[in-house]
């Protein structure tokens, strides 16, 4: 996991009523709680990280932007929106795997229809639309991994 997806779920853990999270993927497991973080990687030796209650701020470091977000990005008009996922966990496209999806690139789409499902710790939610349109963008296939905060769907608002 990045080291800035990491910091992002100290900040989420710390900014809210959250008490402790544990996200395992692809054989790393991290645990945050309000006392500490303990990273622990199959790969890599155990770490403890204690976090003081007032947390030093560090600088994001400068990385190069993906071909395909610098792509994303100039398409994008003022009059488009991104749907981004609220949590970490896995996006099915349809409510069951002989379902069709609940949309398609080109659909119009309602403020609040259903456009995916995220499952995250065994826990089926309902991803919905923030805003009437048409859906021009599916960023993630189908049971694919996602991670806090990724585009899943770019909507041109109408």
């Amino acid at each position: 996991m990045k080291t800035s997806k990491i910091l992002e779920l100290v900040k989420m853990v710390e900014s809210h009523d959250i008490e402790e999270i544990e996200i395992s993927q692809w054989g790393s497991k991290i645990k945050i709680s309000k006392s500490g973080t303990h990273i622990i990687s199959a790969s890599a030796p155990v770490q403890n990280i204690q976090t003081s209650p007032n947390p030093i701020q560090t600088p994001e470091p400068i990385t190069a932007v993906p071909k395909e977000t610098q792509e994303i990005e100039t398409k994008q008009s003022t009059n488009t929106i991104e749907i981004k996922t609220p949590m970490v966990g896995t996006m099915y496209r349809s409510p069951a795997p002989d379902s069709d999806p609940f949309v398609k690139v080109g659909d119009q789409i309602s403020k609040g229809q259903t456009l995916c499902i995220i499952e995250a710790m065994k826990v089926m939610n309902e991803i919905e639309s923030e805003v009437s349109g048409t859906l021009i963008k599916i960023l993630v296939e189908n049971s694919e991994p996602v991670e806090f905060d990724q585009v899943l769907f770019v909507v041109e608002k109408s």
